[in-house]
């Protein structure tokens, strides 16, 4: 049971809160232009490569997790959300429908609580931040215990951007103790909750009394038919499952390989800087990489493959850029099939294409339902059979995973750092959370023609004219 807040620190919550909502009175009659303005200024702040550097290099410090190098790269996301900002409209009328008389007129969302996960905290609070900023929200950001330096010190930035174009620097702010007592009587202060962490916290965040946007554990599937352009393919997985170090839930975690290219695609991914291990290392990397309750050891999460060995007892080469395990069993009891978050990924081969949508389904049974999969091929029967039958709310077509279903300028996925995971995941929405979710929509609805269909065209077959008992 969790240590209850003290009256002080309740105290402290109430001035965040009070200090929020005057900020975001203060920008009321801020139009359209002046917002974007906002946004331009605080996404430059904090996606400019030489702030990003400096971040994560200090979250690598603080949290122990990640890559100093790979993690700059996610500027990018913020600058994807600055031109999903900027294209849409986050007040004043945001869509008419002539046909059906329906006008709908965007509103502030009120002071959102932000919950920040220690593997991104260079990245979230700017995204969040824009997205909120951007429909006139306030933020109260709460950072995860091991990440609070570096989470600070963003939103130190934002709030920095913030002041210099003479705005409230109080549309955000950050917990500078948090602790997850705190954190709950957040969510129950705040408007809405975005949930980005784990799912402890998410599920706090659903019980919390007040509406939240969680999201789900990723357990990211791939599927590599006949007509699998290899190379590509190969380079594509070593990308997703190399993104600083494997710590997103979008990365490439298990790939279910057809039998007649198996041998060449496991032969590409070696050139691609894969290390395949034994059979003895791999039962020492399970070891490693899970405790005796089953649960994932920190000390593996999110670190070098060659980092990922040493805790399983062995050496890899400098050069290797990811582990590979050969698997052949499915289960809650083979661990590997389960959810990694670090450089290393598993690999299945299938004989029929009705044999890999079984894999897959085995597989979203141990863990990661409602998330994420994708399939390399360019057979659209494929294509549609997987997206007819995986539990997931995105699905990536020939496409990096952990580079494309949060968004990329070369897809049509909407940008962000949260995705939700639907029923599947214990989520409201199977969405990116993006601009929509952080606002409010009235619906003005004027009267159109009538359009009711008969009885007849209604029923159909059914309909008789005269009602039999």
């Amino acid at each position: 049971m969790s240590t209850p807040v003290s009256d002080e620190q309740r105290a402290y919550l109430r001035t965040l809160l009070a200090k929020a909502q005057a900020a975001m009175q203060a920008i009321e009659d801020y139009d359209e232009a002046r917002i974007n303005r906002l946004c331009q200024a605080m996404a430059w702040a904090t996606a400019n490569e030489t702030h990003m550097t400096k971040i994560a290099n200090m979250a690598v410090d603080e949290t122990g997790l990640g890559d100093r190098v790979g993690r700059v790269s996610k500027r990018v996301k913020i600058i994807g959300v600055l031109r999903d900002c900027l294209r849409q409209k986050g007040q004043g009328i945001i869509e008419e429908l002539p046909e059906k008389g329906i006008v709908k007129y965007a509103k502030p969302a009120g002071v959102i609580a932000s919950l920040i996960p220690t593997t991104n905290p260079e990245q979230t609070p700017p995204v969040t931040g824009l997205y909120a900023l951007k429909c006139k929200d306030a933020v109260i950001f709460s950072p995860h215990p091991r990440a609070k330096k570096v989470t600070g010190e963003v939103v130190r930035v934002m709030r920095e951007a913030l002041r210099r174009q003479g705005a409230p620097e109080d549309l955000f702010q950050v917990i500078d103790r948090p602790s997850i007592p705190l954190t709950q009587e957040l969510m129950a202060m705040c408007d809405l909750t975005m949930a980005t962490g784990g799912q402890p916290m998410v599920r706090a965040a659903y019980s919390s009394g007040k509406p939240a946007y969680g999201v789900g554990a990723g357990n990211s599937t791939m599927v590599f038919d006949e007509t699998t352009d290899i190379e590509i393919a190969a380079r594509h997985t070593r990308v997703s499952k190399t993104s600083d170090f494997g710590s997103g839930c979008s990365a490439d975690g298990n790939l279910v390989v057809e039998a007649s290219i198996y041998d060449a695609f496991l032969a590409q991914l070696q050139k691609e800087g894969g290390y395949l291990a034994s059979d003895e290392e791999k039962a020492r990397l399970e070891a490693a990489m899970w405790d005796a309750e089953g649960h994932r050891t920190i000390e593996t999460v999110a670190r070098a493959p060659q980092v990922v060995a040493r805790a399983a007892g062995f050496e890899i080469p400098a050069d290797r850029k990811f582990l590979i395990v050969q698997q052949d069993k499915i289960g809650r009891e083979h661990k590997f099939s389960s959810e990694k978050l670090t450089t290393l990924l598993a690999i299945y081969k299938y004989q029929t294409f009705e044999q890999a949508l079984e894999m897959v389904r085995q597989i979203y049974d141990v863990g990661g339902k409602g998330h994420s999969c994708g399939i390399y091929s360019h057979i659209d029967d494929h294509i549609d059979r997987l997206a007819r039958v995986a539990p997931v709310s995105r699905m990536m077509v020939r496409q990096p995973q952990s580079k494309a279903n949060a968004g990329a300028f070369d897809n049509g996925m909407p940008m962000t750092s949260s995705l939700g995971c639907g029923i599947w995941g214990g989520n409201i929405t199977n969405e990116n959370v993006a601009l929509k979710h952080y606002m409010n929509v009235t619906w003005v609805s004027r009267p159109i023609a009538e359009d009711r269909p008969s009885d007849a065209e209604l029923f159909g077959e059914f309909y008789q004219s005269e009602v039999i008992a």
